[in-house]
């Protein structure tokens, strides 16, 4: 059996202002060479901007948003009798969140031509309505799973 590389589990700490967990974990990812206030800026903005877009609390938007976002199945590849297969595999805990913010932030930045707080908003926005790029990467990775069904047995 190979050996794999030791993971060590993070200790999130909670956002400042809204204390909650997942906000602080967003916080962590979207930060950039340890501007963390920056950070905490761009998404305080962002939540300010969506409330006064939907009238809805900011928070809410965001973790709606995830929970759309986030994927159930991803896919691993496995190389199995020198062919490299793409396997299904179903997504469990932490990592569903993860990739659900990745995907979010990584979209963000795909975008040009607005400040970086109007750009999350509208991704939020769109998340939470179940459209938007972030979303259509969900449905990619989903619809890959369902062409790979057939090499589910290698998981």
């Amino acid at each position: 059996m190979p050996r794999r590389k030791r993971i060590y589990r993070k200790n999130w700490k909670p956002d400042s202002k809204y204390s909650s967990l997942i906000v602080g974990r967003f916080v962590g990812h979207l930060m950039q060479r340890g501007k963390r206030s920056i950070a905490d800026k761009i998404i305080q903005e962002s939540f300010e901007i969506i409330h006064s877009q939907t009238k809805k609390g900011g928070l809410n938007v965001f973790e709606q948003a995830i929970k759309n976002v986030s994927p159930l199945v991803e896919l691993k590849s496995r190389r199995i009798g020198g062919a490299n297969y793409q396997v299904p595999v179903q997504v469990l805990g932490d990592r569903r969140a993860t990739l659900g913010m990745r995907w979010i932030i990584s979209a963000v930045r795909a975008k040009k031509g607005k400040k970086m707080a109007e750009k999350l908003a509208l991704e939020l926005i769109d998340a939470s309505q179940k459209t938007g790029a972030a979303m259509k990467k969900r449905e990619d990775t989903h619809r890959m799973a369902d062409a790979n069904k057939a090499f589910a047995h290698f998981a």
